[in-house]
């Protein structure tokens, strides 16, 4: 294992720990750290380590800035039948090295891609299945060039693989493509996560130096892969991704004086290794970007960069049900465009084509640039669950079909129409997807952009109601919504507080002969009935004051919800009395014998009326359960043993399920 580091302060602990505490026996993997002219003492740490750990060494380089170097240090210096390459800021599962190994072993593979995942970006689409032979094309390897794999170490020796010094983003794609090149075997290993990544520095390349890198990769492409439809489609992502993406940038359109040297190297590299018919596997603001290259027009792309806007997606739900232990959803999705309206595409005879911005000029290009047609009716969409803890991804199988909706005289717009299934006993490429909260998101392809966004609830009633999974055990399932409208999934709250909470945001209230009645849904109702419990609102004025009802659970609504908690409070809207609801905002919450639980609204009284609101709205100190992740809780995740005490505060905690 092999490990660069340079003045990460405290930053690298949880990486160092990962690195030592795996279930493989020490005597059978080496961890080789690298300190690249670090100041901040940690050299002195991990000599320290070294001297206590025979299977640990400590190297040091003067300051070069760039891993590169190291990685190649450590992998002179390294004795191991496999090495694994591993950022400072990243952080291996317990048994992540056994796993992979084993699987290495068992596949003959001379590259092993354990599942990896990250707390930002989108879903990395190659892990959706393990695999012991994979193709770089057919798996989505191209999405996956990361220098966190395994690979054998004479495979690397025997084809002089190394890092390019000074190298950076660029040369480390270069590295991980030439290895899939040379590789007689690749396998992927998904059903088990081995590695979580850190957030990366942004790496500032040279242009100049990106060219000659790429040159040289190109180089080997022609070499191992024979002409064809296989070479172009890899022609066409560095293309994509490294020439053309880059002068649709903010930085490159505000740099005026370092963009016409960029654009002059990209436009020589184009003329040179890029020809037209890889256009064709371009989306359509690249391919007029590659046109604008070809023609030598900088003005254009300038103007185009600067009124480019990240598009983004609207996604709606149609239908929320369950078929026995799999949620169906129902789903309309459309990509918007940076001023928040639909995607518009204009209409010629049969064909379509994109409309650019007003202050393109379109004139001299091709009709067959702006066209459409083929992207649109291969446009598609993929649902997705992500973990909210760990960050893991599963793909959910959909149905779907596209739809032209026409929107004014020869304008038309791009949907989607889905049914995604989850299937909580399976999802997990098989196997039962962990507890925990999980979100609900969509990513769509098609038209003139892609984009991505949480799955939003319509207007109307929520379905909040739980079922009981069977596998591995009875665990309750709750769909629910954040205070922002998007679906989440919680699989085993902790108790059934917690799961009415979850629910809350349904919440109905009704004055009627001075009391109040609030109503709340509830997911699932145990044979007992559940515990008893009592509904407690607090004033948030400066007199503080508390009033409190029973709440009792009644018959609920079927295909919403199992039951509902009825809690009635008397009212008196002048000089009320400590046991009386009165105004000003209160917010709520459940008390039972373990405990109470915040609940996620809030009643705001003004002139005899009585109206809902979020309790972040009222109390923005109060954390919702459905919350969105924050840095401080990824922080909080890497922290050593910080999940294991999570867990033994979790643990018992679902007696809910048999009261």
């Amino acid at each position: 294992m092999i490990v660069v580091v340079c003045n990460p302060g405290d930053t690298a602990d949880a990486c160092i720990r990962s690195a030592l505490e795996q279930t493989m026996p020490a005597d059978d993997y080496e961890v080789i750290f690298v300190d690249d002219g670090s100041s901040d003492g940690i050299g002195e740490r991990l000599d320290t380590i070294a001297s206590a750990r025979p299977n640990v060494r400590a190297l040091h380089l003067p300051h070069t800035g760039t891993p590169m170097r190291g990685r190649n240090v450590g992998l002179a210096a390294a004795t191991g039948d496999y090495v694994y390459f591993l950022d400072q800021g990243d952080r291996l599962e317990r048994d992540a090295i056994a796993r992979m190994h084993d699987r290495a072993m068992e596949t003959d593979a001379d590259v092993l891609i354990g599942r990896l995942v990250r707390d930002y970006g989108s879903p990395m689409a190659a892990f959706e299945r393990s695999t012991a032979r994979a193709d770089v094309l057919r798996d989505k390897l191209l999405t996956l060039l990361l220098p966190q794999q395994l690979y054998r170490r004479t495979f690397l020796e025997q084809h002089e693989l190394g890092f390019p010094v000074p190298g950076g983003l660029m040369g480390e794609q270069a590295f991980v493509m030439r290895a899939y090149l040379h590789a007689k075997s690749i396998a992927v290993l998904a059903e088990h996560v081995c590695c979580h990544l850190g957030r990366r520095p942004v790496a500032e390349d040279e242009p100049r130096a990106i060219v000659k890198e790429l040159h040289a990769l190109l180089d080997d492409i022609d070499t191992y892969v024979g002409e064809g439809r296989q070479r172009e489609r890899m022609y066409a992502h560095w293309f994509r991704s490294v020439v053309l993406r880059p002068l649709l940038t903010s930085k490159f359109a505000d740099s005026s004086v370092d963009r016409g040297m960029h654009f002059r190297v990209v436009q020589e590299l184009v003329f040179q290794r890029f020809p037209e018919r890889l256009d064709t596997y371009l989306p359509v603001q690249m391919r007029v970007v590659a046109a604008y290259v070809r023609t030598g027009r900088l003005d254009q792309i300038v103007l185009l960069s600067n009124s480019t806007r990240r598009a983004g997606l609207r996604s709606d739900l149609t239908e929320v049900r369950w078929d026995a232990q799999v949620l169906v959803l129902g789903l309309t999705v459309e990509v918007h465009g940076g001023d928040g309206t639909p995607d518009r595409y204009r209409a010629d005879g049969d064909r379509l084509h994109w409309i650019p911005p007003r202050s393109i000029d379109t004139k001299r290009l091709p009709e067959s640039v702006t066209d459409v047609t083929d992207a649109v009716e291969r446009a598609r969409i993929e649902v997705y669950v992500r973990h909210t803890e760990t960050g893991l991804v599963h793909f959910l199988p959909l149905t779907q079909h596209v739809e032209r909706v026409q929107d004014g005289r020869r304008r038309f717009r791009v949907q989607i129409k889905g049914e995604a299934r989850l299937d909580v006993t399976s999802a997990a490429l098989g196997e039962p997807l962990r507890p925990g909260q999980w979100e609900v998101h969509v990513r769509m392809f098609g038209g003139a952009n892609q984009a991505r966004s949480r799955v939003s609830r319509a207007k109307g009633p929520l379905n909040c109601l739980g079922v009981l999974a069977q596998r591995p055990r009875m665990r309750l399932v709750v769909p629910c919504w954040t205070d922002q409208g998007e679906l989440g999934l919680v699989i085993e709250p902790r108790s059934f507080s917690e799961s009415i909470a979850l629910v809350s945001p349904g919440v109905s209230v009704r004055h009627l002969d001075g009391h109040l009645y609030v109503v709340l849904p509830v997911p699932y109702v145990p044979p007992s009935g559940g515990p008893p419990l009592e509904l407690v609102l607090r004033s948030t004025g400066r007199r503080a004051r508390e009033v409190c009802a029973p709440a009792l659970v009644e018959a609920g609504v079927p295909g919403r919800f199992a039951g509902q908690l009825v809690a009635k409070l008397p009212v008196k809207r002048i000089m009320p009395e400590d046991d009386h609801f009165g105004p000003g905002t209160w917010l709520s919450s459940l008390r039972s014998s373990d405990g109470e639980f915040g609940l996620r609204f809030a009643l705001e009284m003004r002139r005899g009326r009585v109206e809902v609101r979020p309790a972040a709205a009222a109390d923005p100190e109060r954390r919702s359960p459905m919350g969105r992740d924050t840095l401080l809780h990824r922080i909080g995740r890497r922290l050593p043993g910080a999940r294991h005490m999570v867990r033994l505060a979790r643990a018992g905690g679902h007696r809910y399920l048999k009261e």
